[in-house]
């Protein structure tokens, strides 16, 4: 099989498996998000060899990458057009360690500055070796690119889970080009010290064996250079967004990502979302809804977000049985404590709002817990507002796909600090995601908003949330490798 020219790591790939009843085998089903859609630009030119490289997830993946041929899968699905995938055959205690307790129980968390300081973390001989375990996971995947990739291949390694891939892809093959994306926002130095010092110099130090990283908006990329300067007191060049190091001069730009705009739409017409949409609209009937979707992530910012709508019915009774607040909130990384917890406080808290408002003929809030993609579409599609509020977010493209499909006009919502807030500021109603009467009042201030406004900022923001679409997006990162 041919090396690849084009190369992808990540956590989760482009594909999951299940069971094929008629042949009892492993059975490919196209994943989704932005990333897919990128790659797939590329890897239609069947001139051009790409491969994914992927950890397995579920005992069906592990299945279907130990039968795959020198470990590589073809999976034949028109959107990945000449591209192969290879998943990672990880063992269960070092993925769960990576994965689970560093990756998304303390990167994550320092990332999103979400630790409760007074008592959380603390860094003690455990850590050493669930961090053993990290550096394990991000080798598995250098060794696989590091096999995998042409000599000059360009290699696109994503996120936090992957922090030390570049330097280790780096000594094995110099001859690569690499790129870094971090899909997540970046810590301040103040708050990124809370790593333990040898951990914080590995994690910065792996990821400058790129050649190229990138971000998602301007204040992330900033962060990562003060980082730098402050942690490893190397030569920052801020107005150059440039790192010198070791001899060599690593690149810092930033790349927004938007919506799929033509996939979205596609989508949404199908008949499922038709169905969904019918229901929502029997259960709402002439009032007005107010949507938000979100996985039920700490940053999300979802309980500060209910707490407004109790404010808004509390502090505006002209609005009871006039409005409903339709709230998905699916369930996310169960297996963390913290997640777990709050949760249960968002189910607490919904129940309160209908217990305290709530009439014989008037449900004011609903909250829904199981994943329902086309449910949410079609929430988009009928929506007046759409609230985003998280405390700190990467990007959120929920802010942009609501745009693109909204039949009402709906109003945005946003928190300044999203990510999407650099490009839709100037449209949507801005809010500080911990003040909880700022929000009520801008919740308040949509609904009431005259229609010809609503119509010129929706125009607005749906052409901002489509102008960086996932190809532009992945291949505007190819190109800065030269």
């Amino acid at each position: 099989m041919d090396k690849a020219r084009i190369l992808v790591a990540s956590n989760r790939g482009p594909a999951t498996f299940t069971l094929d009843e008629a042949s009892k085998s492993p059975r490919a089903r196209r994943g989704g998000g932005g990333l897919v859609s990128g790659l797939s630009a590329v890897s239609a030119d069947p001139g051009t060899e790409t491969l994914w490289v992927c950890a397995a997830l579920t005992e069906l993946d592990r299945e279907a990458a130990r039968s795959a041929p020198e470990g590589r899968l073809d999976l034949a699905h028109p959107d990945l057009g000449a591209g192969r995938v290879r998943m990672l055959d990880i063992a269960p205690q070092t993925f769960a360690n990576a994965y689970s307790t560093v990756a998304n129980s303390v990167l994550w968390f320092v990332h999103h500055m979400m630790y409760d300081t007074p008592t959380n973390p603390a860094f003690d001989t455990d850590f050493q070796g669930v961090w053993a375990d990290y550096r394990a996971y991000n080798k598995a995947f250098c060794d696989a690119l590091a096999t995998g990739a042409a000599e000059g291949a360009k290699v696109a390694v994503q996120d936090y889970h992957l922090a030390l891939v570049p330097r280790l892809l780096r000594d094995r093959r110099p001859d690569l080009r690499i790129t870094h994306f971090s899909h997540t926002p970046w810590a301040p130095p103040e708050y990124f010290r809370i790593l333990p010092t040898a951990v914080g110099r590995e994690l910065l130090e792996g990821m400058l064996g790129a050649d190229y990283l990138g971000f998602l908006s301007q204040r992330w990329a900033d962060a990562f250079l003060d980082c730098c300067a402050s942690v490893l007191d190397a030569d920052v060049d801020r107005r150059e967004s440039t790192i010198r190091i070791g001899g060599r001069v690593v690149r810092v730009g930033v790349h927004a990502l938007g919506a799929d705009a033509e996939g979205l739409k596609e989508r949404a017409a199908q008949s499922d979302v038709a169905e969904r949409r019918r229901l929502l609209q029997e259960a709402v009937g002439e009032r007005k809804l107010i949507v938000r979707v979100d996985r039920t992530e700490l940053s999300k910012n979802i309980v500060r977000g209910l707490e407004s709508y109790r404010e808004l019915l509390a502090t505006h009774p002209e609005w009871h049985g006039r409005v409903v607040h339709l709230a998905s909130a699916y369930p996310s990384r169960t297996d963390i404590t913290e997640y777990r917890d709050y949760t249960e406080a968002v189910t607490r808290l919904a129940k309160d709002i209908n217990d305290e408002f709530g009439t014989s003929d008037w449900t004011p809030l609903l909250l829904e817990v199981t994943d329902d993609y086309p449910r949410s579409l079609a929430a988009y599609q009928i929506a007046d507002v759409l609230l985003v509020n998280p405390i700190r977010d990467g990007m959120n493209l929920v802010a942009k796909e609501g745009p693109l499909l909204s039949d009402n006009d709906a109003v945005v919502v946003l928190s300044r600090e999203a990510g999407a807030a650099d490009e839709l500021a100037d449209d949507a109603l801005m809010v500080n995601p911990y003040d909880v009467t700022e929000t009520a009042e801008a919740l308040h201030r949509a609904l009431i908003m005259p229609s010809g406004e609503r119509a010129r900022r929706l125009e607005r923001l749906a052409h901002a949330a489509a102008a960086l679409p996932p190809q532009r997006w992945f291949a505007d990162q190819l190109r800065a490798l030269g």
